[in-house]
């Protein structure tokens, strides 16, 4: 008799974790459970198209193995698919001394993590792969790439059904109820069986961890990254990728430019609070995403600690002048009519009850199920990796 899995999510992990048990266990029923009316609706089609190779990460962590390892499977994947995609390249650029020092040891880590090729620049090299950018140096780091993400979900839910998987959508999950050694599974599409359970719920998957029975501490707390688009005849200012340096004291990357892969330059995110686990904007308000953040004491520890990074990112979410300055670090020559609002997305980030953000990849494994804790930036780009990651676990018990 073959065994059940059920795959609650059907965003870009959840699609690649059922490829991954489709291949790796023949004749297994792999059904993934939606609640959207598509898959892929929510992190893996709002965000901006990035192929993350790994740089940010800590040596040794879950995030920097398996974005790694992710990146090019990623890529063999949009190969064989005939997805769209490119490996351009991106510069993090050092606007001064202190962020020198940073950036060299982001070299440091990147080289530690096994990316190939990375390449110091003093300003002049730097200006000649992008002649509008500010600063005093660079990193070129040769493996980073873009990709339509869009096209990535309808492939992977080809594979899924080419393989003997079922997607079933509208099917938002209620409860997990435990039956003779497996689940009872309670949908809006009806109940169903499953033997294991694996929870790719992204901005909801501690609930789905709730619904299963699960007492985890970590709650997911929504942070709105917002985006500009460059008018058509200023998109020339920017030729591929440009990231600022990390600042340490902000949990998040910092506004910066993307090429997208059918053409525009995005330019941000910002990191807001949202009222709403799929508040994509500003408007948007869900009273029971919001007084669930707001009754949880760590978002409050965070909110201290950070207090005016937060503001600040209040300041700039509202102020087109703010954004603008903030991008204008990067390239000086963006003005503020160059600017047209773009989309959004929202961070499905984990935080603790100290106030922390959880850092790396997080997987809970149970004895009839898994658990996706927390898979932010990069996920989408590992999400094949983390997909394997996950089956590795499951089989290894």
């Amino acid at each position: 008799m073959s065994r059940k899995y059920a795959v609650i999510g059907g965003g870009i992990i959840g699609l690649a974790t059922a490829i991954k048990l489709l291949k790796s266990h023949p004749g297994a029923e792999v059904v993934v459970y939606e609640k959207d009316a598509r898959p892929g609706q929510q992190q893996t089609t709002h965000n901006s198209g990035v192929l993350h190779c790994g740089l940010y990460y800590k040596p040794g962590s879950l995030k920097a193995r398996l974005a790694v390892s992710g990146i090019r499977e990623m890529v063999a994947f949009c190969q064989e698919h005939g997805i769209a995609h490119e490996i351009c390249g991106k510069l993090v650029v050092a606007t001064d001394e202190a962020e020198v020092v940073r950036l060299r040891a982001l070299q440091e880590r990147g080289v530690a993590n096994g990316l190939s090729g990375l390449e110091w620049l003093d300003a002049g090299p730097m200006r000649e792969i992008e002649p509008h950018v500010a600063g005093i140096a660079a990193l070129r780091v040769p493996q980073e790439g873009i990709v339509d993400y869009a096209q990535v979900v309808v492939a992977m839910a080809a594979e899924i059904g080419r393989l003997g998987g079922t997607i079933r959508c509208n099917a938002k999950l209620k409860r997990a109820c435990p039956e003779g050694g497996g689940w009872r599974l309670e949908t809006a599409a009806g109940d169903f069986a499953a033997d294991f359970l694996i929870n790719c719920g992204g901005l909801h998957s501690d609930r789905v961890a709730g619904a299963a029975g699960e007492k985890s501490p970590v709650k997911i707390v929504p942070f709105r990254g917002e985006y500009y688009e460059l008018r058509p005849d200023r998109q020339f200012l920017v030729r591929n990728l440009i990231y600022p340096v990390p600042d340490p004291t902000f949990p998040f990357l910092g506004v910066h430019f993307t090429r997208l892969i059918h053409g525009g330059i995005e330019a941000g995110p910002n990191a807001v609070l949202a009222w709403a686990r799929e508040g994509y904007r500003k408007t948007d308000v869900n009273p029971f995403d919001l007084w669930d953040a707001l009754s949880f004491p760590g978002l409050w520890k965070f909110l201290n600690k950070h207090r005016r990074m937060c503001w600040e990112e209040i300041e700039r979410s509202w102020s087109k002048r703010l954004f603008c300055a903030s991008l204008q670090r990067l390239v000086p020559d963006v003005r503020i009519d160059d600017l047209s609002a773009g989309g959004a997305g929202v961070r499905a980030q984990a935080m603790d009850p100290s106030g922390e953000l959880v850092q790396d990849f997080s997987l809970i494994r149970r004895p009839n199920a898994l658990h996706v804790v927390n898979a932010p930036s990069p996920g989408a780009t590992a999400s094949l990796a983390i997909g394997e990651e996950i089956v590795r676990l499951i089989d290894a018990n």
